[in-house]
């Protein structure tokens, strides 16, 4: 790859990881690594453009209907795209049906750019990674054989300790705090071929005096009562957190001006 290589456009597709959640901003918008990347390509490129279509609990099916064709459309230098993972931490999930669709979203929107940027998304230490871990690595192990078919970049997000450290997280343990964000961006700004601002985006803070066991279960009840039951009803009633809702850049536009 071509070190310090200029691109002049990006396009993001993908769910909550992408659209940034929890990242949150002062106005109630959330950033996330997606933009705190492209501000970083805008910096070093004059008339730099971003569309970000990734939109919260989208399954990988809900990608490629409604995100796909149109990123292919736009015909940016580089798109990244991250979905699947939220059909891994289905009750039932078909992998075989989850892998064809990554693979027909990948054989689409690899000749529609320069760059196309595959993910090997993080995962956060405990019970429920040990549960879903199985799905996650046949769909890891899928990303790097497409990624080796079509000449993408796969950033190994996984195996980065720094980002299963469980301080990496937000409350709702499914979504990065800002920090956790902040390093993905860095991780994909060096595998673009650009020198590393942050050398150690890998390496997990030092360690900590973990909270006591009564900190432990107030958190505990307050996961259960404020995100774990709502995603649980969503499941049952086939809700999404993403329903009506549309994509916080649906056009590729100038991206003018730093991010937070």
């Amino acid at each position: 790859m071509q070190k310090n290589a200029t691109y002049t456009s990006l396009v993001a597709v993908g769910d909550s990881f992408t659209e940034g959640m929890s990242d949150l901003l002062p106005d109630g918008s959330y950033r996330g690594w997606a933009d705190l990347l492209a501000a970083r390509m805008a910096a070093r490129t004059p008339g730099f453009r971003y569309a970000n279509l990734a939109v919260r609990g989208k399954l990988i099916g809900q990608i490629v209907d409604e995100q796909v064709a149109v990123a292919a459309a736009m015909r940016p230098d580089v798109i990244t795209l991250v979905g699947g993972l939220n059909d891994t931490l289905r009750p039932k999930c078909d992998m075989e049906r989850v892998k064809g669709l990554l693979t027909e979203a990948v054989e689409r929107l690899a000749p529609a750019c320069e760059r196309l940027v595959l993910m090997r998304s993080p995962g956060r230490q405990g019970p429920v990674l040990e549960r879903f871990r199985p799905r996650m690595e046949e769909l890891f192990d899928c990303v790097d054989g497409l990624a080796a078919r079509h000449g993408a970049v796969v950033v190994d997000l996984y195996g980065a300790p720094s980002l299963s450290d469980p301080r990496a997280w937000d409350v709702d343990r499914l979504h990065l705090t800002p920090d956790g964000h902040r390093r993905v961006a860095e991780a994909v700004w060096q595998s673009l071929g650009h020198d590393a601002e942050d050398t150690e985006w890998r390496v997990a803070p030092p360690a900590t005096l973990p909270p006591g066991w009564s900190a432990r279960r107030v958190a505990d009840v307050r996961f259960a009562r404020q995100y774990l039951l709502p995603w649980i009803g969503r499941r049952l009633t086939g809700r999404s957190s993403g329903d009506g809702r549309p994509p916080k850049r649906p056009e590729l536009l100038p991206f003018e001006g730093p991010v937070g």
